[in-house]
């Protein structure tokens, strides 16, 4: 008689989060075919314009699930494409339709395809917590994300231009993000001002991924650098730029670590 050890736990949580995830993509695909076969039946231009605008989002919250679904393999991943994805599928399925601009300001980043994942569920959730609670008042609704590396350790700074008011009952939302943070060695810390609110997620390198980013380094070190702006040219430019508080707080021209 042969008796079989059961699966490690960590295995069966992976194959119950890959059903789970397949279930999920299943019903949103099923709900779209619905609704897309329901805005060809009916008649009425607004009634066929109201179907089309539901489809256009489902498609929307399809693709952050993609994006979101438990990597499998062991290959790195490219953190800044992966986070960059997830930012257009926030944007189709949410994020445009409240009038909330979504910018990056990424640098090249190896992670482990897990932990990669994990730095995507805090992205979104971070994101989704500033689109709920930031409190815009008249200006038109900002939300960046900054990905960068200083040696062996990575900060994600979620900023919007909403104060801090409609914030402050809401931070309790914000545990799963920790208990995320804290599986990737890291933590979570807020910051105010009066035109700001900002989110910075930090956390260590493992000894692989500082391997393969310290490559990454070496290599764009060594390329041929580009023709630098004369300095009065990029004062010229910085001036006519408008005036804006997370402008100032997160500059796009980022340097690149060192190894």
């Amino acid at each position: 008689m042969t008796v079989l050890s059961p699966a490690p736990s960590g295995f069966q949580e992976g194959v119950l989060l890959r059903e789970l995830n397949r279930r999920v993509t299943n019903g949103v695909a099923f709900a779209i075919d619905l609704v897309s076969a329901a805005a060809i039946r009916v008649d009425g231009t607004e009634a066929k314009s109201a179907l089309s605008d539901v489809v256009e989002l489902l498609h929307g919250y399809a693709d952050v699930h993609r994006v979101l679904a438990m990597p499998a393999g062991d290959t790195l991943t490219h953190a800044a494409t992966y986070i960059r994805k997830l930012g257009c599928g926030m944007r189709r399925a949410l994020l445009d339709r409240m009038n909330i601009q979504l910018a990056f300001a990424t640098r090249s980043l190896a992670l482990e395809p897990e932990r990669c994942w994990h730095l995507g569920l805090i992205v979104h959730e971070l994101v989704m917590h500033a689109a709920r609670h930031a409190c815009f008042d008249a200006r038109a609704g900002q939300i960046r994300i900054k990905l960068t590396r200083t040696g062996a350790l990575v900060n994600c700074v979620i900023l919007d231009n909403g104060s801090r008011p409609a914030r402050e009952a809401s931070d309790r939302e914000l545990r799963i993000a920790r208990d995320i943070a804290r599986a990737l060695g890291g933590r979570i810390e807020q910051g105010f001002g009066a035109e700001f609110t900002s989110i910075v997620l930090s956390f260590p390198l493992t000894e692989r991924e500082r391997g393969a980013n310290w490559s990454i380094a070496t290599r764009q070190m060594r390329a041929p650098r580009r023709t630098r702006v004369p300095a009065s040219n990029v004062a010229a430019l910085g001036s006519r730029r408008p005036a804006d508080a997370l402008g100032r707080l997160l500059t796009l021209s980022l340097p690149v670590d060192a190894p």
